[in-house]
């Protein structure tokens, strides 16, 4: 699996360097928004690399063994790689329509990863068969149709929380990529290798990006490689949690409950104020870190000082997803303590936004 990682960080990253270097004339399209935190032209188009780069991976794992002798002992079979492969594909090509446009409205990005869902439903039979609570797993059994919903809500829902917490140079990314680890690990744990490939190619992929844009902001993933992220760690997720009795269907809850929080408070937040979920505002937990935390950055170039504020954002929503990964990880076959956690997680969460807001934030935090 490490030559996965490797070869797929390095097509990413050629890809990457292309796109850069001949990608700059869709960039110019792109308008001033509520979400822009950087100077420049630079193309959104970091999700097409990754889709380069996932294809050449799952392609790898299914022709390796059959075709070219080279034992990695990975059970790929052709209906899976194509289903994985489609299901990825429609949910990036909404993304990619706003990236490459500009105007493809939220509604029509959200038929795109309900599709991608449906999709996934009918050729990989997702579902999320239990709760992890015994009094209603019972009842959740006898309603099969239940977990096939849920499932298709995951499948297109992810993406966009992906989407939300995509602001700065390297967030998402690196998150994805320490999502991708985690389940990784699970999977190897259960002997599910199948899992383990598909997550680490979308890591591999994603590390070659992550050259490119933190943090240097080069190129950004786009809308299209969030959706892409958010589609393959949901998918695989399902997938985990339905082959294996042992994984708890809280430890994915807990792995994302930082881009889930995000959404759920995104909407609550707008429908406070009678808005529509899909209006565009600057008032998201990174943006707030952008504006009340890291400010004291000084450099007389303007642009270099933005930079220099986008990359220092990051690491304080990298260190909030991994007080929910490492437990996540950890107790990944006990219910409770992921229950537990994911509730702390969450008046964490609340707590530190309120905090931010009303600049009540320690200033040892903010150096």
């Amino acid at each position: 699996m490490l030559i996965l990682l490797i070869l797929c960080s390095a097509i990413s990253f050629i890809a990457c360097a292309v796109l850069i270097r001949y990608g700059h004339a869709v960039a110019r399209r792109y308008a001033m928004t509520p979400q822009r935190f950087h100077a420049g032209d630079v193309p959104r188009l970091g999700g097409v690399a990754v889709m380069v780069s996932c294809t050449a991976g799952w392609l790898w794992m299914l022709v390796a063994e059959r075709f070219l002798a080279i034992r990695n002992l990975i059970p790929f079979d052709p209906p899976f790689v194509l289903g994985l492969w489609f299901v990825t594909l429609l949910a990036l090509a909404g993304g990619l329509g706003e990236d490459v446009t500009h105007r493809l409205k939220a509604a029509w990005r959200l038929v795109f990863t309900l599709l991608a869902g449906a999709v996934a439903a009918w050729l990989l039979s997702i579902s999320i068969p239990r709760l992890g609570i015994p009094l209603l797993d019972m009842w959740w059994a006898a309603h099969p149709w239940l977990g096939i919903a849920l499932a298709i809500v995951a499948v297109a829902g992810l993406p966009h929380a992906f989407n939300l917490i995509d602001g700065y140079n390297g967030l998402a990314g690196l998150v994805a990529v320490i999502c991708c680890f985690a389940l990784a690990y699970v999977a190897l744990l259960v002997g599910d290798r199948q899992i383990a490939a598909v997550v680490l190619v979308v890591a591999g992929a994603t590390a070659g990006f992550l050259v490119w844009n933190y943090p240097h902001g080069l190129i950004f993933a786009g809308d299209g490689g969030a959706y892409l992220w958010g589609a393959v760690i949901a998918l695989a997720s399902i997938l985990l949690v339905q082959r294996h009795e042992q994984v708890s269907p809280w430890f994915p809850m807990l792995l994302l409950v930082y881009p889930v929080l995000e959404t759920l408070f995104s909407i609550y937040r707008k429908a406070a104020r009678g808005q529509s979920p899909g209006v565009a505002d600057a008032l998201h937990f990174h943006q707030l870190i952008y504006r009340r935390i890291v400010r004291e950055v000084f450099d007389d170039d303007e642009s270099r000082r933005m930079l220099m504020r986008n990359n220092r954002t990051s690491p304080y929503l990298w260190g909030f997803a991994m007080l929910t990964v490492v437990p996540a990880a950890l107790f990944w076959d006990r219910t409770l303590p992921l229950i537990a956690f994911t509730l702390l997680a969450s008046v964490t969460y609340v707590w530190a936004y309120v905090s931010i807001v009303r600049f009540k934030v320690p200033r040892w935090v903010r150096r």
